[in-house]
């Protein structure tokens, strides 16, 4: 058996520090293990076998083979390298910190930034057999379900902010409703007449039933025990109805919220607007759909226009 390097000692008492001391999770801490052994195989292999044998040009190397990958170790996308490259720079801090080094040689590497990920919609034609799977029948249950689905995506609504309202925070007469979202920042949006009648409905003939089950309370969106709604039997609710229309490969938790988003972009809505609606702190993350609606005109331009492609 090999002698165990001064490295991989630094390393063990670095990963023993994030369990001790910092607490950090078995899956976070797993995964610091992981990447630090890809740290420690590349360095082994260039000849350092201890702490100060480290230079800033073995960090900018290591961090070029996690994109490019090696003999040995497949590449990484970029939030798996730029998780790996925390964790280096948590090493050499914490040599530093130790006195087990004196300079840090990860100390200007920075990880590389996220590509922005286009939002998932679907089209209004999937959106309308979503929404027409989600109610089978007319029990209560089914008329919960297609309330909540034309409410998401009539409000374009986070799922938690759906199971979070209250009666009294939908008015169906103004057409209005008063979302909580997300830094406890309330929002008031417009809900659209399929939504209303659907929430009307629901709230008439579904919920008064679903209420008996329980002990009375003021939540909107009640389960069959008559309690609120958790995000956990929305989200069942969501992909149940997704199954039967056959778009389950497709839907997630956020793609009614993304379609909606999307479509009132491409309907001419200005995207400020949309940022209130959406409750985005920032215009910039509203943007983001702005660009689901530039490839799709790039796709079509390249469809229909004589001479687009060569």
């Amino acid at each position: 058996m090999s002698e165990t390097t001064g490295l991989e000692k630094a390393v063990g008492a670095y990963l023993d520090h994030l369990a001790v001391e910092r607490g950090l999770a078995a899956n976070t801490l797993a995964s610091y293990r992981r990447d630090l052994r890809r740290y420690l195989d590349f360095l082994r292999d260039a000849g350092r076998a201890e702490p100060t044998d480290i230079t800033e040009g073995d960090v900018t190397t290591f961090l070029r083979s996690l994109r490019e990958g090696t003999e040995t170790y497949p590449p990484l996308g970029t939030s798996s390298a730029a998780r790996t490259v925390v964790a280096v720079r948590g090493l050499h801090r914490f040599l530093c910190r130790e006195g087990m080094t004196v300079a840090d040689p990860a100390g200007s590497v920075r990880p590389p930034t996220p590509p922005r990920r286009l939002p998932k919609a679907i089209p209004l034609d999937q959106v309308e057999r979503l929404l027409e799977a989600a109610s089978v029948g007319d029990g209560p249950r089914a008329l919960r379900d297609r309330a909540l689905l034309e409410f998401l995506y009539g409000c374009g609504a986070r799922i938690s902010e759906a199971v979070g309202l209250d009666r009294d925070d939908i008015d169906l007469e103004a057409g209005t409703v008063l979302l909580r979202g997300k830094g406890s920042k309330d929002r008031i949006v417009p809900v659209g007449s399929y939504a209303r009648d659907a929430v009307e409905a629901y709230t008439v003939r579904g919920r008064p039933v679903l209420l008996e089950a329980g002990k009375g309370t003021p939540a909107l969106f009640l389960n069959a025990r008559g309690g609120r709604l958790s995000r956990q039997s929305a989200w069942s609710v969501l992909r149940a109805a997704a199954e039967r229309a056959g778009l389950a490969a497709t839907v997630s938790p956020h793609t009614l919220r993304h379609s909606f988003a999307t479509h009132l972009l491409d309907g001419g809505a200005d995207v400020r607007v949309v940022q209130e609606l959406l409750g985005h702190a920032s215009v910039s993350t509203t943007q983001v759909y702005t660009l689901v609606t530039v490839e799709q005109l790039r796709e079509v331009y390249a469809a229909a226009h004589p001479r687009a492609q060569g």
